[in-house]
């Protein structure tokens, strides 16, 4: 007869309580070791963000994933929400405060990294690794989530720990503090908000998420006494209403985009309807504001420019000022061979 007493599917989901020595060995750094592994952390840490700062400001994809991967600053945070479902409060504000030792040292050394560089060709307007993490919307938190939820199952599980990697991929940490850096560097303070942003939307995350799994497999059993139970509920708490205060900003961007989404697919379609007849096509409509930037390339006559002004201030609903950049098309035909 089975000597266990949970029902098998428990078993196979819940926390191995024979992994939980080994567990806390891989995810705190405690003990005699802790000089070394702090070493080994800063060090690769600052390896990442020379990584990670250069491969943003080359708009290299490839090598902004290669610090990811080599980036160990998902280690302590996992430990923070670790701690937190454990009911260890000595362990949870030692993980918290390496975070944030973490945090300052990436964007002061990406910074200073990126003084390196001159500023007249870092962009924010067409490096696509700057861009992408300087407006983020409510899609991040939600990947975020996931991410949060796969690396605090990975780390629980001794068979599967290497897929964590994968995990820091998706959920990008480094990258957003280098961008901080470099945006500072430039005087880009939005820039450097958004970016900001992005972290801790990462961040607050995989505490809540990560936390939430920890607790159904059942890491917390052995938090037992009234303190470590009162601890696991206010740092849960902490964290939701934390990752709610996060989502107000993301929403708002959220709703920008898709506001000056709908704004620039309307005022295309009235720029193609006004084309009609005419040997012009669109190149690019462009709405900021009450400003409405269009360009165009063909040959011929156009249509009256207040034409379109008119179509175009029906449409989005208010005034607004045109301005038109033709391009001349040449047509030349080959001659017979």
């Amino acid at each position: 007869m089975s000597l266990h007493t949970e029902p098998v599917p428990f078993t196979k989901l819940g926390f191995d309580s024979a992994y939980l020595s080994t567990f806390e060995d891989k995810t705190f750094i405690e003990g005699p070791q802790t000089a070394r592994r702090l070493t080994n952390f800063f060090t690769l840490l600052l390896l990442a963000t020379v990584i990670a700062t250069y491969g943003v400001l080359s708009n290299s994809t490839a090598t902004v994933i290669g610090a990811m991967i080599v980036a160990p600053l998902m280690g302590p945070i996992m430990a923070t929400t670790s701690a937190v479902v454990m009911g260890s409060l000595p362990r949870a504000l030692r993980a918290f405060a390496l975070t944030v030792v973490g945090i300052i040292a990436v964007i002061i050394f990406s910074y200073l990294l990126s003084w390196i560089v001159p500023s007249f060709i870092i962009s924010f307007t067409t490096n696509g690794e700057i861009t992408s993490r300087i407006n983020p919307g409510l899609l991040a938190l939600l990947t975020a989530l996931g991410a949060g939820a796969a690396g605090a199952f990975i780390v629980s599980r001794a068979e599967i720990a290497d897929a964590l990697g994968g995990v820091a991929i998706a959920i990008s940490l480094v990258p957003p503090l280098c961008v901080v850096g470099i945006s500072l560097r430039c005087g880009q303070m939005s820039a450097a908000l958004g970016s900001f942003l992005l972290f801790m939307t990462n961040f607050l995350a995989i505490l809540f998420a990560g936390g939430v799994v920890l607790v159904i497999i059942g890491l917390g059993k052995s938090a037992v006494l009234k303190e470590q139970l009162r601890l696991r509920r206010r740092g849960l708490i902490l964290f939701v209403v934390c990752l709610l205060l996060v989502t107000i900003p993301l929403s708002v961007t959220a709703y920008q985009n898709i506001t000056s989404a709908t704004e620039n697919a309307n005022a295309t379609t009235e720029v193609q309807n006004w084309l009609q007849g005419t040997s012009y096509q669109v190149d690019t409509v462009s709405v900021n504001g009450q400003v409405v930037s269009v360009t165009v390339d063909g040959t011929g006559q156009i249509k009256p420019l207040q034409q379109l002004a008119n179509q175009l201030a029906r449409t989005l609903g208010q005034p607004v000022l045109v301005n038109l950049r033709t391009i001349p098309a040449q047509n030349s035909a080959s001659q017979s061979p």
